[in-house]
């Protein structure tokens, strides 16, 4: 007989989940594990809203499993000799073209899709509830191996928990490309548990995956950067954008955008952001610092600019089109997409070959690139623009980001408004 969420392990938890696809969140009791020789356990001060947990309350993926807490993603468990899934009475293939990253895949006509067995090579599973990926807290307990923190630290766990920790990838410090990379929530950990993220009042994990946040970084402010500010400086940096005196653009300006002008303004680029929203120009030049601003409906500006850019980051993840974005770039330029839009994009190759211009993606970064991209934000005053919420205001949060009526990241005040409930 499986254990209650609150008998799976010794340290009891609480946090916030939501029961089913209206996406109402409410009080939650579950557990975590003891702390290990490797592992530090902190206490939960402030906890990120990512537009991600809006899509999985609501089942909007179709990958859902109840309770859950925010910020839930379906992974399978690894198994390398599996070709074919079942859903429902529906065999579906394991193939590159629907293979997304890890154990993650997705159809074009179902989406991401829950499964009930392997056809062959065993049985994919996948989790029952998680919680968001942008923790922050101070550590509270360390391992007796654990080298790098100790009680008292101010620390945070980004979107990944675990990997293999051996294949070429992690060696070379890519961890969030490892084939068994452990998501933060909603996978399967080494034990064959479920892992929690951080709509809860404590967190344990490996120190491996800890990131240090130095002093001089607002726990509060801190906490997107683990998801938001890691997407868009791995790129920046990846992909050569990080010298100074180039010209950079930055597609969309929200939650990931915002973020991605600071950081390329700090390595030196000038910097346009690229929105559909005129009225978001003064916000993007005087408040953010980016050095101009192109309408990108408005064809006489995207002439006057075209061929004029090194390189893009296009953070939008709403379908849209990328010849015009394939225009402003300079010959050898790139267009580098970090948001995933639900349907697949019309890439014009011929665009790409006059001019040798290429089109890439990038997810997160391993971990130490994300301790860099911390120090690196502590050192030039980098933060997410947010606004500090109560946990029972979580649910107005979400239909606000429904509506994207937050500017620009929701964070939740865990150590103050979180109690527990009887």
């Amino acid at each position: 007989m499986a254990k209650s969420y609150e008998e799976e392990h010794p340290k009891k938890a609480f946090g916030w989940a939501a029961r089913d696809s209206s996406g109402v969140l409410s009080p939650f009791h579950f557990s975590r594990r003891e702390n290990g020789e490797k592992d530090v356990t902190f206490k939960v001060l402030y906890c990120g809203i990512c537009h991600s947990d809006l899509h999985m309350v609501k089942n909007e993926w179709g990958t859902s499993t109840y309770p859950i807490v925010p910020g839930w993603l379906a992974t399978m468990k690894e198994d390398r000799h599996a070709e074919r899934v079942k859903n429902g009475g529906q065999i579906l293939e394991l193939s590159p073209e629907n293979h997304i990253f890890g154990a993650i895949f997705r159809w074009p006509d179902l989406g991401y899709r829950n499964f009930d067995s392997c056809e062959t090579g065993g049985v994919s599973i996948f989790s029952e509830s998680s919680s968001v990926h942008e923790i922050v807290g101070v550590v509270t307990e360390v391992g007796s191996k654990v080298e790098k923190f100790k009680v008292g630290d101010r620390v945070g766990v980004g979107c990944m928990v675990g990997s293999c920790r051996s294949c070429e990838i992690c060696v070379d410090d890519l961890e969030n490309y490892c084939p068994k990379m452990i998501l933060t929530y909603g996978a399967k950990y080494y034990d064959g548990t479920t892992t929690y993220g951080g709509y809860s009042d404590i967190m344990v994990a490996d120190e491996h995956f800890v990131v240090r946040i130095p002093d001089g970084l607002p726990l509060d402010a801190a906490a997107p950067l683990l998801c938001a500010g890691i997407t868009v400086y791995s790129p920046l940096k990846y992909f050569g954008l990080d010298k100074p005196g180039l010209h950079v653009g930055i597609v969309g300006l929200g939650g990931l955008g915002h973020v991605a002008v600071k950081f390329a303004k700090a390595l030196g680029a000038k910097v346009t952001v690229i929105s559909t929203s005129p009225n978001k120009k003064k916000e993007a030049i005087e408040h953010l610092g980016a050095d101009s601003f192109l309408v990108s409906r408005d064809q006489e500006q995207l002439k006057a600019t075209t061929g004029t850019m090194d390189g893009i980051v296009d953070t939008v993840s709403a379908v849209h089109p990328l010849l015009p974005l394939i225009g402003l770039l300079r010959p050898h330029g790139k267009l580098v997409m970090v948001g995933a839009p639900e349907k697949p994009l019309e890439i014009p190759v011929f665009s790409l070959l006059l001019g040798r211009k290429i089109v890439g993606g990038s997810c997160i970064g391993g971990m130490k690139e994300t301790q860099e991209m911390i120090d690196f934000a502590a050192k030039h005053n980098i933060t997410a623009d947010i606004e500090v919420i109560p946990i029972d205001y979580v649910n107005v949060a979400m239909e606000r980001l429904l509506k994207a009526d937050v500017r620009y990241r929701f964070v939740i005040d865990i150590a103050n408004t979180l109690k527990p409930s009887l």
